[in-house]
């Protein structure tokens, strides 16, 4: 009863910290996106002035660590005349270092497109812009959800290292609670808990999009047939299969 009491006073705090949390997840994430579309899409380039840069900045970013580039941000950038707020900082860092990897994915989805794709967007005239918007981006789209799902489920995790700069996130508040009531085993349980409860909602939101994108390029269901099953659609229909016939006997 005392771990109950002590959990819900510490209900309010443990909310703050999940919004801390969330915020440091959508603002991280929102930046790791732009970065991944830029990085990745520039480090095809056939220029070397325009690739070499986007591929340091790719093997920068992903070879050091997080928290270190974190306590730059936060902890060398004063020294040199700079201070952002905490927030900022953790999500400058998360962006930047999981922007880098996922360069790698929107790269790779991008070189995954046949080339008799983009052959044949060269032979109708596009300019390479009109080739990568009409053309690649949206064969592209479909393969990079996966690999950039599981990333955000990885920066979402990531986010606990806010912690060591004076961020009271969802990791700083069950850090607390394991002291208020002197249980490490319940405090951490219900830590997971939240986490595990984040990530599948992320998950189930990614897994949407990605139903969405294969149906645009007619690989799958609708959209509405993955969120419900209509009263004249099949288990078939939905899977994207399509029923064997029955043999009629005369």
């Amino acid at each position: 009863m005392n771990n109950f009491h002590a959990f819900t006073d510490a209900l309010p705090r443990i909310g703050e910290g999940i919004l801390i949390t969330l915020q440091l997840t959508v603002g991280g994430a929102a930046l790791a996106f732009v970065l991944a579309l830029t990085l990745g899409t520039t480090a095809r380039a056939r220029s070397i002035l325009v690739r070499g840069p986007a591929r340091i900045s790719i093997e920068f970013f992903r070879g050091t660590s997080l928290l270190v580039q974190l306590f730059w941000f936060y902890y060398v950038l004063p020294l040199l005349g700079y201070q952002l707020d905490p927030v900022f900082c953790g999500i400058l860092a998360l962006g930047l270092n999981y922007g880098a990897y996922g360069a790698e994915v929107v790269r790779g989805a991008l070189n995954s497109v046949p080339k008799a794709q983009v052959e044949a967007s060269v032979a109708l005239g596009f300019s390479p812009w009109q080739r990568l918007r009409r053309v690649l981006f949206p064969q592209a789209w479909a393969l990079m959800i996966p690999p950039l799902a599981n990333l955000l489920v990885h920066l979402l995790k990531g986010t606990a290292v806010a912690s060591y700069i004076t961020l009271q996130d969802l990791t700083f508040e069950i850090e607390k609670l394991r002291d208020s009531t002197g249980d490490t085993l319940f405090a951490y349980g219900i830590g997971l808990l939240i986490y595990f409860v984040i990530a599948y909602l992320l998950s189930l939101g990614m897994n949407l999009l990605e139903a969405r994108a294969k149906h645009k390029l007619g690989r799958g269901p609708s959209l509405r047939d993955v969120l419900r099953l209509a009263p004249d659609t099949s288990l078939d229909s939905v899977s994207g299969t399509t029923p064997a016939r029955k043999k009629v006997t005369p």
